[in-house]
Order: C-alpha cells, then sequence, then structure tokens
C-alpha cells in the first residue's frame, strides 16, 4: 500500500513544537539581558560581589516578569477560548440547523463536495456537537484549553536557564578573563539559539544565528560602554 510522502503535523506535535520555539525564545531573552546587565556592570566595576548581585537581580527581575507576562496574556487566550466556546454552545442550542449548515460550508472549504461535507457534518454533530466546530469553526481544542500555569512556569524555567550562562561566565572565571570568557560564551550560545529557533521556524539558519549574535553582541558593547562611562565617572 502507498503511503504518503507528506502529511499536515497533528495537532499535539504542533503544540509540542510551538512550546518549544518559546522556551527557545525565553532561553534567548534570559541570555541577551542578563549578559548586557552583567558586562554593563563590569564596566564600571570589577567587583565580584556586585557583579553576582546585579546578575541575580537581573535573572529573578527578568525570570519573573516573564513568568507574570506570559501568565497574563495565556489567561486571556484561556478566557477568549472559553467565551467562544460558551457562545458556539448557546449557538448549537438556539439554531442547531444554521450551525449544521455552517459546519457543512467550512468542511466544503476544506476540499469537500458537498455531499460528503453534509455527511460528514452530520455525524460529527451526532457525535459531539460542540466539539466538531470548536476544531473546525474556531481552532480549539476542548479538551486543551491553554494553561497559564504551564506556560508561566515554562517561560521562568527558560529565561532562567538562559540567564545563568552570562551570570556564571562573568563571576566564575578570574578578572582578567571574565569578559572574554563571557562574551564568548553569550555569542556561542546565541548561535546555537539563532539555528535552532530558525529549524524549528523552518527559516534559513545563516541568517538568523547572524541577527542573533548581532543583537546580543551590540547590546553588550552598549552597555559595556555604558558602564566604563559611569565607572570613569565615579557614579
Amino acid at each position: 500500500m502507498t503511503q504518503p510522502t507528506s502529511h499536515e503535523p497533528h495537532e499535539p506535535l504542533v503544540t509540542r513544537l510551538n512550546w518549544l520555539r518559546a522556551a527557545v525564545l525565553g532561553a534567548n531573552d534570559g541570555i541577551v539581558s542578563t549578559a548586557g546587565l552583567v558586562v554593563g556592570v563590569a564596566g564600571a566595576t570589577s567587583d565580584r560581589s556586585d557583579l553576582l548581585t546585579a546578575g541575580l537581580a537581573g535573572l529573578l527581575a527578568g525570570s519573573m516578569s516573564m513568568a507574570a507576562g506570559e501568565y497574563v496574556s495565556v489567561s486571556t487566550q484561556r478566557d477568549s477560548e472559553r467565551a467562544a466556546l460558551v457562545v458556539e454552545k448557546r449557538e448549537l442550542r438556539e439554531q442547531p440547523e444554521a450551525e449544521l449548515e455552517e459546519l457543512t460550508g467550512l468542511l466544503e472549504e476544506r476540499g469537500l463536495t458537498r455531499d460528503v461535507a453534509r455527511e460528514a457534518a452530520v455525524q460529527l454533530t451526532e457525535r459531539d456537537a460542540l466539539r466538531a466546530h470548536a476544531r473546525v469553526e474556531l481552532g480549539i481544542n476542548p479538551d486543551e484549553l491553554a494553561n497559564p500555569w504551564h506556560a508561566a512556569g515554562a517561560s521562568f524555567l527558560a529565561f532562567t536557564v538562559g540567564a545563568l550562562l552570562p551570570l556564571l561566565a562573568m563571576v566564575l572565571p578570574p578578572a582578567s578573563a571574565r569578559l572574554w570568557v563571557t562574551v564568548l560564551s553569550v555569542l556561542t550560545a546565541l548561535t546555537f539559539t539563532g539555528w535552532w529557533s530558525a529549524r524549528l521556524g523552518s527559516a534559513p539558519a545563516g541568517r538568523a544565528m547572524a541577527r542573533n549574535v548581532a543583537g546580543g553582541a551590540l547590546a553588550m558593547a552598549v552597555t559595556y560602554a555604558a558602564g566604563s562611562l559611569l565607572g570613569a565617572a565615579g557614579v
């Protein structure tokens, strides 16, 4: 029997890819923001305790901010999904024939003939009308609504993991090497996250890596220059 050569990814796979992409981007944010912070402080002082304090403060503030923002965003999405399901349930109760015709039309738009679309719509409606309309019309899986706690936890963890790299690279090596160790570690990590995010999005890897590395390098250069100026001024 001939096997299909290509197909649309199943919904659970798409969901996992979205989570993985969000994790990579969260880690990338942690790397860049914390690297910019500790490199900027390093431009003003070489004191290890000051660098550690600034880095930890940036890590905690950034991870909490990411988690809170993701929680609010996904909570809003979940509320919108629930509201849409309530509206759809009411419409199915008040005008079932119109909803059946709407589902038939949506299935026709997906390439089915009128007769097949009508038969499929009838069968889907008899099995579970709300789930059918949620998936086909709204693009929602009623069994897997967005979870704000999961999103917040994932963002917190991803940012923290990313932020630990520049923080440890700055405070662990001796003073004479810590700046270059940090810069090289950060640029290497940004090369990887740029490549991985491009791979997940099926985009050209070279361009994504170049953008990522250039952005991180610029952030560190600007904050280091600012820190150096403030340190020289005795601020």
